[in-house]
């Protein structure tokens, strides 16, 4: 098992590509603290193997920090957790950008604060951040506070790995296409004719089709794992062609 013996820490874990990244990581050996706000969520969990479930709001620093003393070791963290606002600059209220930048960014930023020290320590770790291929690698319309937030998570993806390449600290970020999750889902749900938002959004994926969350949970798993030790500062498009 690739992950045998090494203990990860993943937020955002109660759906999703959290949830998928979870399972996948249990699978290969390692020991998971999955994490999300919703408690209802991580009930789901009860007597999956290597699998710990905890509620956790990543917008509570001090939470994030108590979580991380309390686990034995952190070998990796999975920063998945994040919130997609639809609409342009024009469209954008303050409220939405402050919270976009909070989840999609700051917590992200918190919880390296808060393993690193431990990693460090350790003598080394794996850092993966969720940002999107709407970012700095392409504009998609509609996305502003999206793809801003996003765009800042290759940012500090790249600029953690830049700081401690030579202290066996990797820090990579997964960068999703279109991913049929109950979130997409909420968001297809709130348009006027959801079956033609669905069409818009699988019309845009090259492939024809949206992605499972279970197609990019590989990514996460080859990023926590020994195999991926020579990466770091790296975005990875899951993307089904956008950006071809």
């Amino acid at each position: 098992m690739r992950l045998q013996g090494k203990t990860l820490l993943v937020t955002a874990a109660g759906q999703g590509i959290g949830r998928a990244s979870v399972l996948a990581l249990a699978a290969e050996g390692a020991q998971v603290w999955a994490t999300d706000i919703n408690a209802e969520l991580l009930a789901a969990y009860e007597g999956v193997p290597n699998v710990q479930a905890w509620r956790l709001d990543v917008l509570d620093k001090s939470a994030i920090q108590a979580l991380v003393q309390a686990m034995p070791r952190v070998d990796v963290l999975f920063n998945c957790a994040g919130f997609v606002h639809a609409g342009t600059v024009l469209q954008a209220t303050d409220e939405e950008w402050a919270f976009a930048l909070d989840l999609n960014v700051r917590s992200q930023f918190w919880a390296i604060q808060a393993v690193l020290p431990r990693m460090l320590a350790q003598g080394g770790g794996s850092i993966i951040n969720m940002a999107s291929v709407c970012s700095s690698i392409k504009g998609l319309p509609n996305r502003f506070i999206y793809g801003t937030t996003k765009a800042a998570v290759i940012g500090l993806t790249k600029s953690v790995a830049a700081d401690y390449v030579a202290d066996g600290i990797r820090c990579n970020a997964v960068c999703p296409g279109t991913v049929d999750t109950p979130s997409l889902q909420q968001r297809i749900n709130a348009n006027a004719d959801p079956e033609a938002a669905r069409r818009a959004f699988i019309a845009r994926q090259p492939m024809g089709r949206l992605a499972q969350a279970a197609e990019i949970a590989p990514v996460v798993v080859f990023l926590a794992s020994d195999e991926s030790r020579f990466v770091t500062g790296q975005a990875y498009a899951v993307d089904g062609g956008i950006t071809v």
